[in-house]
């Protein structure tokens, strides 16, 4: 402590010299003259309460850097492209705001009737671009009227660029949510769908709720998917003109459309279900998740033993002796003792032997116990370990790590092992994205990504200035020698801070770093709110986030704090009001004590000013806590905690549409005799009446102090996600301040293989380990190193997505074919199965024989053999008697003969097709083919190639002519026969894609190694990909006609076409 105490006495950088520099620019200004760098000499670093009241005084003078920076940066935006794409759009701000008066006249029915008038617009020709300034001022009234907030002519220029599909980088409290409803509409009125995607469930529902009253305003219907919602719901959802969803919800729906059996089974707007989406935090979604593909997948229990032997073995080992470790690729390698010593316990003598195979459990023991920290990487909750998002930090329940990772952590923790996962089906969110003719985003950090953003998904970034100007401070970087000297620093200066007054952010990297600096503020009996991804914290995040802006309020969070929710100064009154009605009311309505891993913990009050009720207020709490008390009394069974807080939630909802004074009017009226919702949400609206003027005037009071203040613990793989924590200072013009502290024992170091440790050694001899380090040079090394960690990071996301490429393609393909067998009528169906039928029979004919030679020289008899093999009972009676003779005399009458009956043609001498093709469809059918045959340019040419076309032709018509007849003999109606044909081109399609994306999975693997031999990984891949992809549809169809020609045979015995089920 006193060590602490002492670093805060040593010089630091303060927000003085920011002070004391930013008159001279502005005088430089005043003087028409341009600013020039002035070299002056650096100021003496004052002790640590000067420093917090400087930080408490800046807001005073925070406007004149940002105005310095203004004047300075006007000739930068000459040069900008940025300015001048901005400056086009401010015309379309002044058509919006020309059509302002005119609709302010309007009545709500006559605001309302614009969207139909938009449509007819539409329907007659005109284009979005006709209406969009119209729209987007319908939009902005509506709001106006169902929100009270209006849209700043700066989120109407963030509107334009969503419609336009780039990406809205707006900073935080910059209105992103209500700037999303302008673009949302608009597009909305070709009534194709419109896809708003968010980061998490609650912002989904937090946006469906509070942006779908504008919508549901102006007459158009709004859907929201959430998990655990029944299919059912989600269709409906799908069919809304506005859908609210978030980005895991909205990939795994597209895929279980395309493992579905019946159309009745899909869920979304088939057969064009992606038509406009804007993605929210897209930064995060498309390049943070970027790397982690969906995956759905079967179990596979077989291996489920071998896990925590390959624990104890990896327990065993020792790093440096038996393996060694890669922190920046993750990658570990066994040493020949390592590999000796495992073989040795295991008492085999190969660990990569096919028949017993232990290298692949021995190598994901040895990851989970290196690479996957508990509290880091995964939390354990009620037996099972938790995937936690390193980039949120929220934990996601249904995620589980891929190729035996997981299980390798479960056996290492001692938990239950879950199977193994087998993939069925798979797509990453860049995949997922590109399926959008017209794709948009927003987010506050997106312009350090521009170059991936434009190279991927070809949106470039638009930076939307702020309504007003940013007069938050970005203090300096600190670094220290060591880890314990940072946490001191940090320690302190909260300390200080929470003294002044002024509300502090900690953000930290992980829960174990969080709870560390947790139990240090205890110690010095410091109250704070803690938020990572255990449950007791994060069910409270938005309570948390509420009070983060409030005096004397300290909040320590991982990564969960940087999205979705602003840290307003003074306090959210909304939550605010939310929490204390539902203190008051929730007693009176159950006994029940609440879940703490749904409720989470309560969140401290301690060290905040308490909010002053007027009696109005109190005397309606008492009056809904006597109605909650009688309706708990008439109910006859307990209520639920969770029931009483949904039915709290929905009067506060409902007070929120209403209006005070129409819920006045219905409890004088007294409809009910205990009209507990109406008491509930006059109560809410009456509390957040006081609430709105305490947070007010503590915001004022915050303001005055400095505002937020912000510390970083360590600095990110990325800058955008260093600017996201400080972006949470500083909304709408407010002041602010941040600071990040950094110390050479930090995982980053370690990750890229940069040796510290003689750095420490020497900063410990010179002087105190725990002093601050401040200086250029090591702030521009920690930034290159910032910079080196994007590019390494970025050329992994590119060559994952040229690897996905290759399965992007083949997947559209698969899905396309999928959705024609299982949309489209019986006829394309039987279609489908022609071609198949065809196919084969070329395929057959091809392989055993040459064009360019004389038909002599053909394989005819493994031909026949091949061909009647693949009919069985079907085949085999009319070719009994047919042998390689009857072939090779049949093609000389052939040969050289003018002109055949393309829909009645046979062979001399052989086997007549059955009387099938009759009626138009099918001879047209016949005749189709044979055109096919003729013309197809990829099959060998030769002397004899018009001999070989016949073959096919004849063996293609034996084949789907004796298919017909057999159909047609079993005297099944259409329906069933459609059925049949439907289920088992699906389940042989599904089936083998299914076994190629394990192939593909293991070929991204393998190709790495073949770089020894100066070979491109991704060129390989390529190449054998689309050979195994060739290979998987050709199984198919043969798979597909076999299945079909053997229940044809035999019907009744074939039932197990509906019986059996995927594993």
């Amino acid at each position: 402590m006193a060590a602490a105490a002492a670093s805060l006495s040593t010089p630091s950088t303060s927000l003085l010299p920011t002070r004391t520099s930013a008159p001279r620019l502005l005088r430089r200004r005043s003087s028409n003259t341009l600013p020039r760098a002035i070299p002056c000499p650096r100021p003496k670093k004052p002790p640590p309460l000067p420093l917090s009241c400087a930080a408490a005084a800046a807001p005073t003078h925070g406007p004149a850097p940002a105005a310095g920076t203004k004047a300075a940066g006007s000739w930068k935006d000459l040069c900008s492209l940025n300015a001048w794409v901005v400056r086009d759009y401010r015309r379309l701000v002044d058509s919006v705001g020309a059509l302002e008066p005119a609709l302010r006249s309007l009545s709500d029915e006559q605001l309302k009737a614009k969207t139909a008038e938009f449509r007819t617009r539409l329907a007659r020709g005109e284009t979005l671009a006709d209406v969009q300034a119209e729209a987007f001022a319908v939009v902005r009234e509506a709001a106006r009227r169902t929100l009270g907030m209006r849209h700043f002519d700066v989120q109407i220029i963030g509107g334009a660029v969503l419609h336009d599909g780039c990406i809205a980088e707006m900073k935080t409290g910059e209105g992103k949510t209500l700037v999303s409803t302008l673009a949302a509409y608009l597009n909305a009125l070709t009534g194709e769908g419109v896809h708003v995607v968010t980061v998490n469930d609650y912002l989904a529902q937090r946006d469906a709720e509070w942006m779908g009253r504008v919508h549901r305003f102006l007459g158009l219907t709004v859907g929201l998917i959430q998990a655990g919602i029944k299919s059912d719901e989600r269709r409906s959802s799908y069919r809304c003109d506005i859908t609210y969803t978030n980005n895991s919800e909205l990939g795994f729906d597209y895929l279980r459309d395309n493992l579905s059996r019946n159309k009745e089974q899909l869920v979304m707007r088939w057969p064009r279900p992606f038509h406009f989406a804007i993605v929210d935090e897209v930064d995060s979604v498309l390049i943070d998740e970027g790397r982690n593909p969906l995956l759905i997948s079967g179990e596979d229990n077989r291996d489920a033993a071998r896990y925590p032997v390959a624990a104890k073995i990896a327990e065993l080992l020792m790093e440096g002796v038996h393996y060694t470790v890669e922190l920046k690729g993750s990658n570990i390698d066994l040493t020949e003792d390592g590999v000796a010593h495992a073989e040795i316990i295991l008492g085999t003598d190969d660990l990569w032997d096919e028949n017993d195979p232990w290298a692949r459990f021995v190598m994901n023991a040895l990851k989970a116990k290196v690479f996957y920290r508990r509290d880091v990487q995964y939390i354990v909750r009620d037996g099972k370990a938790i995937i936690i998002n390193e980039l949120t930090g929220r934990v996601e329940p249904k995620r589980r790590w891929s190729d035996g990772i997981h299980q390798a952590v479960e056996a290492k923790e001692g938990l239950k092992i879950q199977a193994d996962s087998v993939i069925v089906a798979q797509i990453t969110y860049q995949s997922l994205f590109k399926l959008y003719p017209k794709l948009s985003g927003m987010t506050g950090t997106a312009k350090t990504e521009e170059k991936e953003f434009l190279k991927m998904f070809k949106m470039p970034v638009i930076e939307v200035p702020t309504n007003l100007p940013n007069i938050r401070v970005d203090l300096p970087i600190q670094a220290f020698a060591t880890a314990r000297g940072k946490w001191q620093y940090v320690r302190a200066e909260v300390e200080s801070m929470f003294e002044l007054g002024r509300p502090v952010l900690v953000g930290t990297t992980s829960v174990e770093s969080s709870e560390y600096l947790s139990d240090l503020l205890k110690a010095r009996n410091i109250p704070h709110n803690v938020l990572n991804a255990r449950p007791k914290y994060a069910a409270r995040e938005a309570e948390i986030i509420a009070q983060a802006g409030r005096k004397r309020a300290i909040t320590i969070s991982t990564n969960m704090a940087g999205r979705g929710t602003d840290i307003i100064l003074g306090g959210n009154p909304k939550m605010l009001a939310k929490e204390i009605v539902e203190d008051s009311i929730l007693p009176f309505l159950t006994h029940e004590p609440p879940d703490i891993d749904m409720e989470g913990e309560s969140t401290s009050h301690k060290g905040l000013t308490k909010i002053q009720i007027g009696p109005s207020s109190l005397g309606l709490l008492a009056k809904a806590a006597i109605m909650a008390k009688y309706v708990h009394k008439s109910e006859r069974n307990e209520w639920s905690f969770g029931k009483a807080k949904s039915t709290i939630a929905e009067s506060i909802e409902m007070g929120q549409t209403i209006g005070m004074e129409k819920l006045q009017e219905r409890l004088a009226e007294e409809f009910e005799m205990y009209p507990l919702s109406d008491a509930i949400g006059l109560a809410y609206l009456s509390v957040l009446r006081d609430c709105e003027i305490h947070c007010s005037a503590e915001g004022t009071e915050v303001k005055t102090l400095g505002g937020l203040h912000v510390v970083g613990t360590s600095l990110h793989e990325s800058r955008r996600i260093d600017n996201q924590l400080r972006g949470r200072a500083g909304r709408q013009g407010d002041p602010g301040s941040t600071r990040f502290m950094v110390s050479l024992q930090d995982e980053i170091f370690q990750k890229f293989n940069l040796d510290t440790e003689w750095a420490v050694r020497l900063i410990s001899r010179i002087t105190n380990e725990d002093i601050a380090i401040e200086s250029n040079f090591v702030v521009n090394q920690l930034l290159g190193l910032q910079i080196n960690a994007e590019k390494y990071y970025f050329g992994i996301r590119k060559s994952l997505v040229e690897f996905d490429e290759v399965l992007e393609v083949q997947r559209k393909h698969v899905y396309n074919l999928r959705q024609v067998i299982l949309s489209g009528d019986s006829e394309s169906c039987s279609k489908q199965i022609f071609q198949y039928m065809q196919a084969i029979a070329d395929e057959i004919v091809l392989q055993n024989i040459d064009p360019q030679k004389p038909p002599k020289t053909w394989n005819l008899a493994k031909l026949l053999d091949e061909f009647v093999s693949l009919g069985g009972k079907l085949l085999s009676e009319s070719f009994e008697d047919i042998k390689e003779e009857n072939i090779q005399s049949a093609l000389q009458q052939m040969h050289g003969c003018g002109s055949v009956k393309a829909d009645s043609f046979a062979l001399p001498n052989m086997p007549v097709p059955p009387d099938s093709f009759r009626g138009i469809q099918k001879k047209t059918s016949s005749i189709m083919r044979w055109f096919g045959i003729c013309v197809d340019d990829t099959s060998k040419k030769g002397r004899y190639t018009n001999t070989a076309n016949l073959l096919r032709k004849y063996f293609g018509d034996v084949l789907i002519a004796t298919y017909l007849n057999a159909v047609e003999e079993s005297r099944y109606d259409d329906a069933y026969i459609s059925g049949i044909e439907r289920e088992v081109l699906l389940k042989t399609l599904d089936a083998l894609w299914k076994d190629h994306l394990v192939n593909m999975n293991k070929l991204s693997s393998a190709v790495n190694v073949r770089s020894f031999g100066h070979r491109n990984p991704l060129e390989e891949y390529k190449i054998d990909g689309c050979r195994f992809f060739i290979s998987m549809l050709s199984a198919t169809r043969r798979l597909t006609v076999e299945a079909l020609l053997h229940y044809w045979s035999s019907p009744m015995e074939s039932d197990e076409i509906f019986n059996t089920g995927d594993q």
